[in-house]
């Protein structure tokens, strides 16, 4: 017996449950709403992601800092931090989210229906679960992803770590190879570095953070070997092995081949969606040749019953906040309203110590659409409050259309970058100059108003201000 619905959601993340509920109170709880998930409810960034990354960030940001003598008057005493507790309280912290922001909140939702299992599409609009058939009128996928692993002759033969995995383990790596100079390489390896692992980062690229500013990207690599991360850059792994309970990867870069030994290996590469098993040819859904969804504005996909949100489809960024926008975006275009995706006032932040925080167009990108653009850089130094807090690596640029002062792209390398890079989301997204983010009164001190000095450096000499020229 088949079973019928309005809107059948598949996943059980971030995409779906923004999609769930605001379908729930556009149609004012009359929709009947299915919600199909597999695995831990909250799909990555709670389980996987941004939760366990950032709680351990926290704590070892916490560690390794308190020893860093900053202040004249302070003595800074020993601490020892228990590696086994610390991942006990990733792992409490993350079942708390789980149930309070997730298994908990469906509750409130009378008209929308929970369900453990796999699906299968067995038409466009007819799906299999574990024997069980269910239609509907619109279909929204938010499958996610998973960790995407290269094909590396000798991994799979003596293990590895993924973003997946790595919170399970209780003894501290004394030296781990990261493959992967992405957000996720950079930022578990600064955690591990302050909590007293030697870190070596392999990437096949020539810089880190490669979706970044080049000179926020170089000026967070000098930062991070400061603190005593190592780098090989532009290299290939060749292969993996094991011996005397070490893993062994050959490294080929241009100075030819070489060796590193190392305890533990966390392949950060990248993620792939989870797509494979839908059978989403039988839904007509699109996808492109690594399996992403392929969606348009609207988050409809080549099927006009079925749209798409969340890792799964193809798009530059993977962000816990992009997703549910994505989904809000789908049921909303679902249940009648007109709304579309819009990537570029979408703000991204790498959580390493400083932040490096981005939205909008990056230079490059603009030069290359737009033939020219303007652009202007400085130094945390020329910060007031950075003097306050005896913390002044970082850089702050602003990327601006040359002939009116619009800006067009903002890009910080701070502490806390993440919690001001809206101001700067902001000011793109409605359109303002350089002359309105000048014009408009900050808070002093903050590290907020290095975004305000930075649009003054268009206009004069900040070397030669004053804390407070307007």
């Amino acid at each position: 017996m088949t079973k019928n619905y309005d809107i059948i959601i598949i996943g059980n993340g971030a995409a779906a449950f923004a999609a769930a509920i605001k379908a729930s109170e556009l149609s004012e709880n009359d929709a009947s709403i299915l919600m199909i998930g597999y695995g831990p409810m909250g799909g990555t960034c709670v389980n996987v992601g941004c939760i366990p990354s950032k709680y351990l960030l926290e704590v070892s940001n916490t560690i390794f800092y308190s020893k860093q003598k900053r202040f004249e008057g302070i003595e800074i005493g020993e601490i020892k931090p228990d590696f086994r507790n610390i991942m006990e309280g990733l792992r409490n912290t993350v079942k708390e989210l789980r149930k309070n922001k997730y298994e908990e909140v469906l509750k409130a939702y009378p008209n929308i229906e929970y369900l453990e299992g796999k699906v299968r599409f067995f038409s466009t609009n007819e799906i299999g679960v574990d024997g069980k058939v269910f239609k509907a009128k619109n279909i929204l996928i938010a499958v996610g992803s998973r960790p995407s692993i290269p094909n590396i002759e000798g991994l799979n033969e003596i293990g590895y770590l993924t973003s997946n995995t790595i919170w399970d383990i209780d003894s501290l790596p004394g030296k781990i190879a990261i493959i992967g100079a992405g957000a996720i390489g950079l930022e578990i390896g600064q955690a591990f570095l302050h909590l007293g692992s030697q870190v070596v980062i392999i990437e096949a690229l020539n810089r880190i953070a490669p979706q970044s500013e080049y000179e926020l990207s170089q000026y967070l690599q000098n930062n991070l070997e400061e603190e005593g991360m190592q780098f090989v850059l532009k290299a290939r792994i060749n292969k993996v092995k094991k011996a005397a309970g070490k893993k062994i990867l050959e490294i080929v870069t241009a100075r030819g081949k070489e060796e590193l030994e190392v305890d533990e290996i966390l392949v950060a590469t990248g993620r792939k969606p989870n797509t494979d098993q839908l059978m989403l040819e039988k839904a007509n859904v699109e996808t492109t040749s690594n399996g992403f969804i392929v969606t348009n504005k609207r988050m409809q996909t080549s099927n006009p019953r079925i749209y798409a949100a969340g890792d799964c489809v193809s798009k530059r960024l993977m962000l816990e906040t992009l997703a549910a926008r994505e989904g809000t975006v789908a049921v909303s275009n679902i249940l009648g309203l007109e709304e579309e995706m819009d990537y570029l006032h979408v703000p991204s932040v790498i959580f390493t110590y400083p932040q490096l925080a981005s939205v909008g167009y990056l230079e490059s990108e603009y030069v290359n659409e737009y033939g020219k653009c303007s652009c202007n850089l400085i130094k945390l130094e020329h910060i007031p409050k950075a003097h306050l807090m005896k913390e002044k690596r970082g850089l702050i640029k602003i990327v601006i259309e040359p002939t009116n002062g619009k800006i067009v792209g903002i890009h910080a390398l701070a502490p806390y970058a993440s919690e001001f890079i809206i101001e700067a989301t902001l000011a793109i997204r409605f359109g303002l100059t350089i002359k309105d983010l000048i014009d408009t009164v900050h808070a002093f001190p903050t590290l907020s108003e290095g975004i305000k000095i930075a649009a003054q450096s268009f206009v004069r000499n900040v070397e030669r201000m004053s804390c407070c020229v307007e």
